[in-house]
């Protein structure tokens, strides 16, 4: 007899079909661990080299991170959540730095948007596209080779403008310019013109390139952040090393809170959105990956299983002809040893490709700096060939441990027999998971937020699992319940109905794939829809301004009061929106959640003319300083109500405990969180509002202030994609495609294998008398009857996910677009039946 590796080779070098369908199923799970694993190490190593700061060798700033510590001992974490906007420092801080050993000198950075201004009488006009410049402190020119060309260094008052902008407007020193800051509009004399040196770069506000540098006493005023500055530049004395320099620095500044950066880290106080990028990396490679892991082993595992079991006839015959149960065991393993590392090599390097597609568009749209590479090792592809070699390991012992443990005796006996039910191991476990699925959409569906969303991921998967671990039993009792109309549907229907309800295990690893295809794009899909929906219909309900309006590089602070003295107007409030931090759970479960905020001008009756917020409980008449309105679901995450005080960070990580005056329904579509705009103008960057919401008046009145829209055009106009990130909506779509392509290519190679494995039942068939088209019909049925089980399965998974949660995050029902609903019902059907038809008519051409 051969050897158990010779049989394994023979096995794949004579009847590679049976093997085709393992080979693709594990290069799909290699290539799903091998992107995300990718990602995952990129979020982990991503680092954005210094370019403002690449002259300065150590960068003092304030931690952009807020620490959530839960636990305590051997079981404590932290864990850090990247603040909304830029923490500051004491601008002071620098005089202190500037004392420690090997600092030459030290310089207080400022960073911030202005606006041009229509001129004063006298004044040069700036003729800048979009109206907006990044302004900096002119201290700076000492470490971003900033030059003057003519002038002098600006003093309170005064500006120096860069040289292209001064050519553009004709300035010359000693003229006038009308600017618009956080701090008002103000008229500025224009004290010098200067080259912009290498470490000078606008903000992403559609500047254009244009910059005005101000005195350092006057920049922080002007910045809305008053003795605050974004970071303190410690320039060193020759023959410092940085290291040491960083040292004696921390020594200086030990005790105000400012962390103390170089080499690499200086990139990251240059850009806090760095801090996003590694969550949204880390979230894609983590969470997703994990989940796609699983799904990919769990697609791979069954493709493996059905692989050894359909050649249940093959073991027997070699058990009866002496074989022991360990060189069955061995063949089977030798089997995974040929097949798994090549599928896992093959699958490697799509999965760096897709690595860099995902990276790509995730980097289009924003969420990842451009300066942030795809870092690629052996590491995570090691882990995706592992990965499908345990997989493939792990699901041949399991299935070839039945023929195996056959007698010799027995082998062919047993293999000509389908067992007619689980083991007792598989029952308890798939009922375990058929109530832990239950127990967990109780939770759910009495949970809000992120618990609610937390819970339901837990449902589908674990009734996912029962469906896999229950799978004959639930084929035997789906047969007979979708069997019952085939009968009527003439011979053909009635042994298709016959064939199902005989081989449940062949049922059930056709039907298998297709709920899991079914149960996670819908759930993916329509939580994506449903959110929207729901969003929208929000928006447009609350939004009763009569003229929205909008600006690119932001709405003046004065224009609210503008806007009012307009003819006709009867309320007009700006709008300044951004994100806090608020506190949810306790104990272990403690966890900072991102909320919307919209910070408003003016009253709170004025706020009700232009927005109907749908209060549920107290009144917005009382809304002002330190007294704030949150939706009801943040309230219930939260555990507040009219009246408590709501711990939270602001935007730079200011903590604040403001009493919560009201509580409403339509946070998603509006704001979760709405407070006084002189609350937070103080904690974000920009000091200029996004919307500008005004009852009354016209458009012409306002075409000054921006471009207006009313109140329908603004709301179809705005995605909500777009204002929690685009690259969300390009995300959603591969996050579907890695769960769909997985359980795609599972259904299909379960099916063709299925069909493959058939053809001796075809060819009796003909010879009996079948005619092709009646096999043929008969396979269809039996497709047929895979799909709207799967169908039907999936569905049913996905609304016990999706109800409690959409529920819980909302408030409302989940939406099903019934057009995209009946694609996916299609798309399933059609998958079925070519998986089936194609096999199944070359098949019958040696029997026609």
């Amino acid at each position: 007899m051969m050897r158990p590796n010779g049989l394994a080779r023979a096995a794949v070098r004579f009847k590679p079909v049976s093997f085709a369908g393992t080979f693709l199923a594990l290069l799909m799970s290699a290539l799903i661990v091998a992107a995300c694993g990718i990602l995952l190490e990129t979020g982990l190593r991503a680092s954005v080299p210094a370019e403002r700061y690449a002259k300065v060798p150590v960068v003092a700033a304030a931690d952009q991170y807020v620490r959530v510590v839960t636990g305590s001992g051997e079981d404590r974490e932290e864990e850090a959540v990247p603040l909304p906007d830029r923490a500051r420092v004491d601008a002071g801080l620098a005089a202190k730095a500037a004392t420690a050993p090997g600092a030459a000198t030290a310089v207080a950075d400022f960073t911030f948007p202005v606006r041009t201004a229509d001129p004063a009488p006298g004044s040069r006009e700036l003729p800048v596209p979009g109206g907006a410049l990044t302004a900096h402190g002119w201290g700076s020119h000492a470490f971003t080779g900033t030059a003057l060309t003519t002038g002098s260094a600006p003093h309170d008052g005064e500006v120096v403008l860069d040289a292209g902008t001064a050519r553009a407007a004709k300035a010359a020193v000693g003229d006038t310019v009308t600017l618009r800051t956080a701090a008002g509009r103000r008229d500025f004399r224009v004290a010098g013109v200067a080259e912009a040196g290498p470490g000078d770069t606008p903000l992403n506000t559609g500047a254009g390139g244009a910059l005005a540098w101000f005195a350092d006493t006057q920049a922080p005023a002007l910045a809305g952040h008053p003795g605050r500055a974004d970071a303190i530049a410690v320039l060193a004395k020759p023959g410092t090393r940085a290291e040491a320099l960083a040292g004696s620095v921390r020594t200086a500044l030990a005790g105000s809170g400012a962390d103390v950066h170089l080499g690499d880290d200086r990139g990251a106080v240059e850009d806090p959105g760095l801090g996003y990028a590694k969550e949204t990396l880390f979230g894609i490679g983590g969470s997703f990956g994990g989940i796609a892991t699983i799904v990919a082993i769990f697609a791979a595992a069954g493709t493996v299983a059905l692989s050894v079991s359909q050649r249940a006839r093959e073991f027997a015959l070699l058990r009866a002809v002496g074989a022991t149960p360990r060189q069955i065991r061995r063949a089977v393993a030798s089997e995974a040893l040929l097949v798994a590392p090549l599928a896992g090599i093959a699958g490697c390097l799509p999965g760096i490709g897709l690595a860099h597609w995902w990276f790509g568009q995730l980097q289009d749209r924003g969420a990842i700096p451009e300066a942030v590479r795809v870092h690629v090792s052996w590491i995570p592809l090691l882990v995706a060939v592992t990965t499908g070699l345990l997989t493939a390991l792990a699901a041949g012992w399991a299935a070839g441990r039945r023929p195996a443990r056959t007698k010799p005796g027995q082998a062919l006996t047993e293999a000509s027999v389908e067992r007619l039910r689980p083991g007792v191991v598989r029952t308890v476990l798939g009922v375990a998971a058929l109530v832990g699925g239950a127990i967990l959409t109780g939770v759910s569906a009495n949970s809000a937020g992120d618990d609610a969303a937390g819970a339901s991921l837990g449902v589908v998967m674990c009734f996912m699992l029962a469906v896999a671990l229950l799978g004959p039993l639930v084929a035997r009792v789906c047969a007979g319940l979708f069997g019952l109309p085939l009968r009527g549907a003439g011979p053909a229907g009635e042994l298709a109905a016959a064939n199902s309800r005989t081989n449940a295990r062949r049922l059930a690893s056709a039907i298998t794939p297709i709920v899991l295809a079914m149960a996670f794009a819908s759930t993916l899909v329509f939580m994506h829809t449903s959110e929207s929906h729901i969003a929208d219909k929000q928006l447009r309900a609350g939004l009763t301004a009569d003229h929205v309006v909008t600006d690119p590089a932001g709405i003046p602070v004065d224009a609210a009061a503008r806007a009012a003295r307009a003819p006709g107007v009867e309320a007009a409030v700006g709008v300044l929106s951004t994100q806090v931090l608020v506190p949810v759970g306790s104990g272990e479960f403690a966890a900072l959640q991102g909320a919307a905020v919209q910070g408003v001008s003016g009253s709170g009756a004025d706020l009700a003319k232009v927005q109907d917020l749908d209060v549920r409980e107290g009144s917005l008449d009382r809304l002002g300083a330190d007294r704030i309105a949150i939706d009801t679901t943040l309230a219930t995450s939260a555990g507040v109500g009219v009246g408590d005080p709501l711990p939270l960070h602001l935007p730079d990580g200011t903590k604040a405990r403001p009493e919560v005056v009201a509580v409403y329904g339509r946070g998603l579509g509006l704001a979760t969180v709405t407070m006084d705009r002189a609350s937070l103008a103080g904690h974000v960057t920009s000091g200029f509002d996004s919307t500008l919401l005004v009852r009354g008046g016209s458009e012409e009145s306002l075409a000054a202030l921006g471009e207006v829209t009313d109140a329908s055009g603004y709301a179809t106009g705005r995605s909500l994609d777009a204002e929690l990130g685009a690259w969300s909506n390009n995300t959603m779509a591969a996050v579907i495609g890695g769960f769909a392509a997985v359980a795609a290519v599972a259904a299909v190679n379960t099916l063709v294998m299925t069909v493959l494995d058939r053809r001796r039942e075809l060819g009796t068939l003909r010879l009996v008398g079948s005619t092709r088209r009646q096999v043929l019909q008969m396979l269809h049925w039996e497709g047929l009857l895979v799909s709207a089980v799967g169908v039907t399965l999936g569905t049913a998974i996905a609304a016990a996910t999706l109800i409690p949660m959409i529920r819980g995050l909302t408030g409302d029902g989940p939406y099903v677009p019934p057009l995209l609903y009946g694609s996916f019902v299609a798309a399933a059907v059609a998958l079925v039946l070519l998986a089936v038809t194609l096999p199944a008519r070359a098949a019958l051409r040696r029997w026609s």
